[in-house]
């Protein structure tokens, strides 16, 4: 099967999946199964599509959804640069010092077990609640993962890459950039990957837990669509998270797999 007609295959099989799934919903919201609060459990596409638009257009008390978006992609990518700059600071110091390597690991897989939400109360305590927290919860969320597969990444490169660089004079840092990072590029997209879906996944929790009146987000959204029984419009929130991240997904994440990782023959 030839590539274009692996693409028609993907797209065909996902749009009959996504055809299937919006059908069933369908069926389950006319038929009532819930009795009275069928619909309010299960609203018609087309109220949900409503509610999409009117998040956009009127959100809620005057605020659009456009602005709890934006604050959260702002959290978002701030945590998100800071947590992979310290995965890359942490892989490359642990490369030059076996000492810090072994207190580096062992940070890594104590950090990595704890769950954003459960530092919450205590972040909360020390910082206060403020946008600050939920970057700091972003970068935990990402930090750990990404910087695993970084290490893994390094230490998967063959030897003989590791000796050629040396002799061409490349040391540390030069070493690092020159051979390591190159080498390792999969692993490195890998924790990308991971560090990106853990990252959105402890963004909305944090803001669905303890919303911050001076920066509200999706989560904050979503809270307020729960309490005020809004559900065509929370169910329509939703969609709008699913489509975020496929765009990042496709949109960032896939484009650079592509011309790094596929491109270089590293994967097929």
């Amino acid at each position: 099967m030839d590539e274009k007609k692996k693409r028609i295959h993907a797209f065909a099989a996902r749009a009959i999946f996504i055809i299937a799934v919006l059908g069933i919903w369908e069926l389950v919201a006319k038929s009532g199964v819930m009795g009275d609060k069928s619909e309010l459990i299960f609203p018609s596409l087309e109220a949900i599509a409503d509610a999409f638009v009117q998040n956009f257009v009127q959100g809620f008390a005057g605020t659009s959804l456009w602005v709890y978006i934006g604050n959260s992609m702002r959290l978002l990518l701030e945590g998100l640069l800071i947590g992979i700059l310290l995965a890359f600071l942490l892989a490359g110091l642990s490369m030059v010092s076996r000492t810090f390597y072994e207190i580096c690991n062992l940070v890594i897989s104590v950090c990595d077990l704890l769950p954003g939400v459960a530092l919450l109360p205590v972040v909360i305590i020390i910082f206060g609640v403020k946008p600050g927290v939920i970057t700091f919860l972003v970068v935990h969320a990402v930090l750990w993962p990404m910087a695993r597969n970084v290490l893994d990444g390094f230490f998967a490169v063959p030897r003989i890459y590791v000796e050629a660089g040396r002799n061409i004079g490349l040391k540390r840092v030069s070493l690092l950039y020159g051979v390591y990072f190159p080498a390792s590029i999969s692993y490195i997209v890998s924790g990308l990957k991971v560090g990106w879906a853990r990252a959105w996944r402890g963004l909305i929790s944090a803001e669905m837990i303890f919303g911050v009146a001076s920066c509200p987000g999706i989560g904050l959204f979503i809270n307020q669509m729960r309490t005020n029984m809004n559900n065509a419009e929370m169910y329509a929130t939703l969609v709008v998270i699913i489509m975020i991240g496929l765009i990042v997904q496709y949109g960032v994440i896939t484009p650079i797999e592509k011309s790094t990782v596929k491109k270089w023959g590293m994967s097929r």
